[in-house]
């Protein structure tokens, strides 16, 4: 005789399926888009479910928070400038929506280039071999002479770029989210790691003003996140930089007694990291608010973002 004999399938039990619960109901569905909709009717479109259901809840709360007076922060990587977001992210600030903005040290070069050049992101493999890789003398010279005033004058890094950004008159500094942040006003600080960024190779880097102009800027995030009680805060495409940043800002606003809780964290990139979900949307939250993460690529995801939050302030506002 088997050691296994067959199941009795005549004991198996069931139940009626109106008793169970569901996690899709039929009004969760989404609907096929109109050719010619508008983009408040593709956002209606969407299913219910998942991330297309957390875009719009995101979307709402950041035009709610924004309503209500709170402050919304983005920190961001290099990424997103090299796939063409710098209008959108200068867009929400035009529109008062972003409050302040974080970058890590690499996005003050493609933010430079674009407004110098009109053109960013070289192919780093053809140019490692001969060594000519990130050697580009404008770059250098531009980026780490701005730096070296900032030092010394005290203003931060991103001030210190964005002012000579501006200072210079470069053909296409409306497309520099630090020299647009500079016009209004928002503060633009840059958090740097010495030796990742191009122009570290550079014979005219000073690590001296580097780490003192990037010092400057994170005493700076920090005296933001201190008003960010019930505010947002938005991480896109940085893995390790900005989520560390954030995480010690948040830390040293607390530490000397600010109230910085109820908010709302959201993190954008391609993969799921392990250190954004962490120092981003797990434990800023974890005394109260809601974290989040909108998984994808950012020219995609990032752009359906700000039209469902600048949708959401169109129905939020008082007609």
């Amino acid at each position: 005789m088997s050691r296994f004999p067959p199941l009795d399938l005549s004991k198996v039990r069931t139940y009626p399926l109106q008793t169970r619960p569901s996690k899709v109901a039929a009004g969760a569905l989404g609907a096929a888009h109109a050719a010619g909709g508008s983009m408040r009717g593709f956002l209606d479109s969407l299913p219910d479910i998942l991330a297309a259901k957390d875009l719009r809840e995101i979307a709402a709360a950041i035009a709610a928070r924004h309503l209500a007076g709170k402050t919304v922060a983005l920190g961001m990587g290099a990424h997103p400038i090299k796939v063409g977001l710098s209008p959108l992210i200068i867009d929400l600030m035009r529109r008062g929506i972003l409050d302040a903005v974080a970058m890590n040290g690499a996005a003050i070069i493609h933010d430079f280039e674009i407004a110098y050049h009109g053109q960013t992101s070289e192919d780093v493999a053809a140019h490692l071999q001969d060594g000519r890789f990130g050697m580009a003398q404008e770059t250098g010279e531009f980026l780490n002479r701005a730096i070296s005033r900032a030092a010394t004058d005290g203003i931060g890094l991103g001030t210190g770029v964005a002012r000579e950004i501006a200072a210079a008159g470069l053909p296409n500094r409306d497309l520099s989210v630090l020299a647009v942040a500079f016009e209004l006003g928002i503060p633009a600080t840059v958090h740097v790691a010495v030796g990742t960024d191009i122009i570290h190779m550079h014979p005219s880097a000073d690590g001296a003003a580097i780490g003192k102009a990037s010092l400057d800027d994170f005493r700076t995030l920090a005296a933001v996140v201190a008003r960010m009680d019930g505010g947002v805060f938005l991480n896109l495409g940085s893995a390790v930089v900005i989520p560390e940043t954030f995480l010690k800002a948040l830390n040293l606003a607390r530490n000397v007694g600010e109230n910085v809780g109820d908010l709302l964290t959201v993190d954008m990139d391609f993969i799921r990291h392990y250190r954004p979900r962490a120092n981003v949307v797990q434990r800023p939250t974890q005394g109260g608010g809601r974290g989040y993460e909108l998984t994808g690529h950012h020219e995609i995801m990032f752009p359906l973002l700000c039209a469902a939050v600048v949708e959401a302030l169109v129905t939020s506002l008082p007609r």
